[in-house]
């Protein structure tokens, strides 16, 4: 206690943060995003304890998932505004105590609507931390090396979280209950409140951007049509109206968005971001890589526990193998990112994405454990490996004052792209299953990791147009068009 209010003198007495604050800022915000990212994976192995103690349907169950990530992936920006404008510091201290209050309700849910909407409230805390984490971190780096590997690390703890998720939730459900899950953000939280209380320094933007509730709408208008008529498409029917009416506002406020953001002086989504490829490159990998992960663990958590009859604890452990190889990879990755630049690790990643997919077409209802120990290893490889580049390809390049913007678009693209893999992929997969999952689903998986594949083969493509001449004069470019106008809106 003495020890940290003497380092709180000295950070005040000269104005500059020490290197030991500098590393307690960011294992704060690397702990914020680990808990966000554990309440992904981490409820995925508790599912099937869910559908049985709440009667939870199997759309329900995607919607457990997908309603927390879809509302995280429209308020991103928002929440990254709020920061700018009333102050970094607060909103993430706000943020914290509504996913803990949140947490809390999630574990008191009597019904799977409930748990649905407080999933949802337990979003918007988290749309708090992301975005105004990343921004308080790059604040507090200033030097462009230092900056890329404390980067690296912000990105890994999320890629960590979603690693080691079903291997908490399953020791969590086994030994205590799906509701244990959420108990464990609470202490979380509470740590990190005191850590930002008494570390994080307040910092706000020299001029945050006007609200935009309009572009706020058609954002949410957007995800969550699309997503609705996509999970509902196939116990409902794909021609059902509801879901066609969904499509068709889905893509109406799609178009809506991107007339009305074009012509925006201050926009949500800011469209000159996107005139840079390797940010544009960033954004897509995020989606691309987040999609085949969260598909991956949705269908894998029903795989080990319903066709294998594992227990959630035995199912977490059977993805050690992932988290082990994300775990490793991770911090390599970033030291590439820093030395080397993007291509390496987006090359490995790829590659590796593509051989874990192709391998896990080779499941079946008795397919030796170890060959799918292996397949996980090799899957979690990849994705330990993307997750650096995805976050230092937002960032770079662009001006400090957007670094909230560009962090909180391919943030964005994350929580996008694993609403999409869960409802997307399992649509594939329910829809080739003519009796029980756990007779049906190895088979009707396979053109799922068919299709993760593809996934892995386009990061690959990405990472060579991102990291060329032509990439990097493209993002030059647009770095020089935003501080050409930085006087009339910053972020």
């Amino acid at each position: 206690m003495n020890a940290a209010r003497a380092a709180l003198r000295a950070r005040s007495a000269d104005g500059a943060l020490t290197r030991r604050d500098r590393l307690v800022i960011l294992a704060t915000c690397c702990l914020s995003l680990f808990i966000v990212g554990l309440d992904v994976s981490a409820v995925n192995v508790a599912l099937p304890s869910i559908s049985s103690d709440l009667g939870a349907t199997p759309s329900q169950l995607q919607w457990v998932l997908d309603a927390y990530a879809l509302v995280i992936a429209s308020l991103l920006i928002f929440g990254g505004s709020l920061g700018d404008r009333l102050g970094r510091k607060r909103i993430f201290q706000v943020g914290l105590v509504t996913f803990g209050v949140a947490s809390v309700l999630c574990s008191l849910a009597p019904t799977p609507e409930v748990l649905i909407g407080a999933r949802m409230l337990q979003a918007v805390g988290g749309a708090m931390l992301n975005p105004v984490a990343l921004s308080i971190v790059t604040n507090v780096f200033v030097d462009p090396r230092e900056r890329a590997q404390a980067i690296g690390l912000w990105g890994t703890a999320f890629g960590l979280s979603l690693a080691f998720g079903p291997v908490v939730g399953g020791a969590l459900v086994s030994g205590i209950g799906w509701e244990a899950i959420f108990w464990l953000n609470v202490p979380v939280c509470v740590l990190a409140l005191a850590l930002t209380m008494r570390f994080v320094p307040e910092s706000k933007a020299e001029r945050s951007r006007r609200a935009d509730p309009v572009g706020q709408v058609l954002i949410l208008a957007f995800l969550a049509t699309l997503t609705f008529a996509i999970i509902e498409g196939r116990p409902q029917g794909w021609t059902s109206p509801g879901v066609l009416v969904c499509f068709v506002i889905s893509a109406g406020a799609l178009v809506a968005m991107v007339a009305y953001e074009s012509r925006r002086a201050e926009p949500l989504l800011d469209p000159r971001f996107f005139r840079s490829v390797p940010f544009s490159c960033a954004v897509g990998c995020a989606v691309i890589a987040f999609a085949a992960t969260g598909g991956f663990l949705f269908l894998n958590t029903l795989y080990l526990q319903e066709v294998r009859g594992m227990s959630p604890l035995d199912a977490g452990l059977m993805t050690l193998p992932m988290a082990a190889a994300s775990v490793v990879c991770a911090p390599i990755a970033g030291r590439l990112v820093g030395d080397r630049g993007a291509r390496p690790p987006m090359v490995i990643g790829g590659a590796a994405m593509v051989a874990g997919a192709l391998m896990l077409t080779g499941l079946g209802n008795d397919t030796a454990l170890v060959y799918v120990g292996a397949a996980y290893l090799v899957f979690g490889l990849g994705f330990g490996f993307l997750n650096a580049p995805i976050t230092n390809g937002a960032v770079s390049g662009m001006p400090r004052t957007q670094a909230g913007l560009a962090s909180a678009m391919a943030s964005t693209g994350r929580q996008v792209g694993t609403a999409l893999g869960v409802a997307v992929f399992g649509a594939v997969a329910f829809a080739g299953i003519d009796g029980t999952v756990a007779d049906g689903l190895a088979v009707a998986a396979r053109p799922v990791w068919l299709i993760m594949a593809a996934c892995g083969a386009a990061v690959l493509v990405l990472a060579f147009v991102s990291t060329g001449a032509w990439a990097r004069g493209t993002a030059a470019r647009t770095r020089e068009r935003i501080e050409s106008t930085s006087g009339t809106w910053v972020t």
